[in-house]
């Protein structure tokens, strides 16, 4: 049996940055990693940004301290016994803890066709399957146009594939942009050499000998050598219903991130945690989340007494396009837009229930903190008076 006085379930950036909280406060005690991935923690974004760009493999190691820390990669926590405070892996090992924290994530959807070597894409083994595939490949079919799906057709396109998207809204981002500006993505990505299909549905998908046959709505099928999904995913949260802890849309927190049971912490992707500023619960899937509640957890198991009260960010890079934001963005929102250059440099402010719920900086640098700031505001906001709070 293993024995550790801190115990992480999940290999990533949350697991990295609570093993660094946890040194902040005790410089030595044992901690323990069960990780499902092959690799220590790494970097998740290049996988779709940097490492596409020339970025060196050796860039993405995230460099966990290793002083008295154990990780057990390939390795799947199946259940755990808050009584007892042990954790029984796919193996039959046995973990004994003092304070547990979950940073189970999120697994990707998946299309629902069976066909052999579709990368539903999130891990460092798909980017090493995909880049493997590009090697002999020249065309890919990229399924969905949020997140995952736009930064991967940019990525292939910039590597001089030839791509296709296939999603079912009318613009790519459709669920987070003002609908003037996804369908002007729509056009950017083809001025780009992309073949952008919205507003549709895929039939069926086929693996042949050398290529899949994809067949879209209408019944047109398509040729490609690599099939590739970015449909969303879905929270990591059975581990913890299995010992009875509550959740929802993931693990819920309190906020000091603690679960249900005060020996078991939760953060990052998984975590389902209530935020002020907003006035509501979330969960955030993006990299300053996992990184900051990750360092909070850790301290908090180690002794402190910290709250859970970030305002996450996130960014993305579309060709010479990119964007922070930071909030709820929501398309369902009252948007504000405020452009610069139209669709090229701008702002854009979501409004709800009269106050600031999200921000987005489309091509505007540096104004993360005081697009926190303009969200912890109590308003009332109007279309009117939020108009130039943050300059483009």
């Amino acid at each position: 049996m293993f024995e550790y006085r801190y115990l992480i379930v999940g290999g990533g950036m949350t697991a990295d940055s609570a093993v660094k909280g946890i040194r902040q406060v005790d410089p030595s005690s044992r901690i323990g990693i069960i990780s499902d991935e092959s690799n220590p923690p790494y970097n998740r974004p290049p996988l779709s940004k940097a490492l596409w760009k020339g970025e060196p493999l050796t860039k993405l190691w995230r460099g966990t301290p290793m002083e008295n820390v154990e990780v057990h990669v390939s390795t799947t926590a199946k259940s755990i016994d808050t009584e007892r405070k042990r954790v029984v892996d796919d193996k039959g090992e046995v973990y004994a803890y003092g304070k547990l924290l979950l940073a189970t994530g999120v697994r990707v959807r998946s299309l629902p066709w069976k066909a052999e070597g579709i990368i539903n894409y999130r891990t460092l083994s798909d980017y090493q399957r995909l880049r493997q595939l590009t090697e002999k490949g020249e065309n890919f079919a990229v399924i969905g146009g949020g997140f995952t799906g736009s930064e991967i057709a940019a990525a292939l396109t910039m590597n001089h594939k030839s791509v296709t998207m296939i999603f079912p809204e009318e613009g790519i981002g459709a669920r987070i942009y003002p609908p003037p500006l996804a369908r002007y993505l729509n056009g950017f990505f083809q001025s780009k050499g992309i073949d952008v299909r919205p507003k549709t549905g895929i039939e069926s998908i086929e693996k042949r000998p050398l290529q899949y046959m994809v067949k879209i709505q209408g019944g047109t099928k398509l040729r490609f050598d690599g099939v590739v999904a970015g449909i969303g995913a879905t929270p990591n949260q059975e581990l913890a219903a299995s010992a009875g802890l509550e959740v929802g849309n993931g693990i819920l927190v309190d906020g000091f991130l603690r679960t249900t049971h005060p020996d078991i912490y939760a953060a990052g992707d998984v975590a389902n945690f209530y935020n002020p500023a907003q006035g509501k619960r979330m969960r955030v899937e993006h990299e300053d989340n996992a990184l900051t509640m990750g360092e909070v957890a850790g301290k908090n198991m180690a002794g402190e007494t910290a709250e859970y009260h970030h305002q996450p960010f996130f960014y993305s890079d579309l060709f010479e396009l990119g964007y922070e934001a930071v909030g709820d963005l929501d398309s369902r929102f009252e948007m504000v837009q405020e452009w610069k250059d139209e669709f090229r440099e701008g702002v854009v402010y979501y409004l709800n229930e009269s106050r600031v719920r999200g921000v987005l900086l489309w091509n505007v640098w540096g104004q993360v903190d005081a697009a926190r700031a303009l969200i912890a505001e109590n308003g009332p906001f109007t279309a009117e008076t939020v108009r130039q709070r943050i300059p483009a």
